[in-house]
């Protein structure tokens, strides 16, 4: 399938991992709708993808019931969502774990995932598909990361239930491992983000840390094989071996 002309709903487009599947979207010639909660980041995003009037954007809490039923209804028809919508991942111990946190973490991941599907699933091209985030704390999780780590394992889940119950509309997932996005700025790490990730550099096969292009160009090979569904797909060079 070639996903050029298509729609893409690319949701988290505004930044990070979302903004190089809509960078790359649009280098294949499909129009991309850029979904986030802030306007001004949008319009910031929209200005720098430079796609003319091949590029849109919505604003939407995609927790929010009533906010994804209204993107959708904005959007119309299209081809492909891509999801990338995380801006709340509970890194603690268990022994101190908040509630409320985790709550948060649910929602942004696993509620978003459930609420983007159930309106995607009424509007969605026969032949188009869904394509998730998850990441590599289902598989290699740190002592904090309980939670994440069982919300991504959930998305993984999620994922095979979706490609029967949604077929032929296929959907699968990315699992990402570290990819240098704006996001670490505000996580624990930030501080030693330079030595961090070039310990984790020398520690990985890849030999490097991922780019939001990564992601792009994982993102649009499961958005253009059309015998690839239930899938999840590692992107994280080589991250669950080391």
């Amino acid at each position: 399938m070639d996903i050029s002309g298509n729609t893409i709903i690319v949701v988290g487009g505004s930044s990070g991992m979302g903004f190089g599947v809509a960078q790359a979207a649009l280098a294949k010639g499909a129009k991309v709708v850029i979904v986030g909660r802030s306007s001004e980041r949008l319009a910031q995003a929209t200005e720098n993808l430079a796609g003319g009037e091949r590029v849109k954007s919505i604003s939407a809490d995609v927790t929010r019931e009533d906010e994804v039923r209204h993107l959708f209804e904005i959007a119309g028809s299209f081809d492909h969502l891509f999801v990338s919508a995380a801006s709340h991942l509970a890194y603690q111990p268990i022994r101190d774990f908040d509630l409320e946190a985790a709550r948060k973490t649910i929602d942004a991941k696993l509620i978003a995932a459930l609420l983007l599907s159930k309106y995607a699933s009424r509007q969605i091209n026969g032949h188009g598909s869904i394509t998730f985030t998850a990441g590599i704390a289902a598989e290699r999780p740190m002592a904090t990361a309980a939670l994440v780590a069982a919300v991504n394992g959930g998305l993984f889940s999620f994922t095979y239930a979706l490609a029967i119950g949604l077929a032929p509309v296929r959907v699968n997932t990315i699992s990402p491992g570290w990819i240098d996005t704006p996001i670490w700025e505000t996580s624990a790490l930030a501080a030693n983000k330079s030595a961090n990730f070039e310990q984790m550099a020398q520690r990985l096969p890849a030999g490097r840390i991922g780019r939001p292009s990564d992601i792009g160009h994982a993102a649009i090979f499961l958005m253009e094989n059309e015998f690839t569904t239930a899938t999840v797909l590692p992107v994280d060079g080589g991250h669950r071996l080391v």
